[in-house]
């Protein structure tokens, strides 16, 4: 059974960064795309940052793109969102996302792209 726990999530000030962690367990790790979304409250969730396999290629929404970067460790079993530069519309439900394959032959931004979600992290910047 495939299980993400995500970590990192806090109050900060608005100009602050936070790094996010999540442990991935349960299956092949490496072998698998991931993701990350968001939820703000009385907001849809909201694609945020998604990474290959093997790091190689890297998406972000619009909203986050120079000041987001996603990064993974296949080793430790590891994805991480590093946030800098945070304001306070980055403040949501941060969660840790897994796809079943490699790469992404549909679209990296969509929900349904990803069929294991983590429990989330809650993130909020104060201005």
């Amino acid at each position: 059974q495939v299980q993400l726990v995500e970590s990192g999530g806090g109050l900060v000030q608005a100009g602050g960064s936070l790094r996010l962690s999540c442990a991935a367990s349960g299956r092949t790790f490496s072998s698998y795309a991931m993701g990350w979304f968001r939820q703000a409250p009385g907001k849809e969730r909201e694609f945020v940052a998604a990474i290959t396999w093997n790091g190689g290629n890297t998406y972000y929404a619009d909203s986050v793109k120079g000041r987001f970067t996603c990064s993974r460790d296949n080793a430790k079993n590891m994805v991480y969102l590093q946030m800098n530069s945070l304001k306070p519309e980055d403040t949501a439900v941060y969660y840790c996302t897994g796809s079943n394959s490699g790469y992404f032959s549909g679209s990296y931004y969509s929900a349904g792209t990803y069929p294991y979600w983590g429990q989330g992290t809650q993130v909020t910047v104060s201005s």
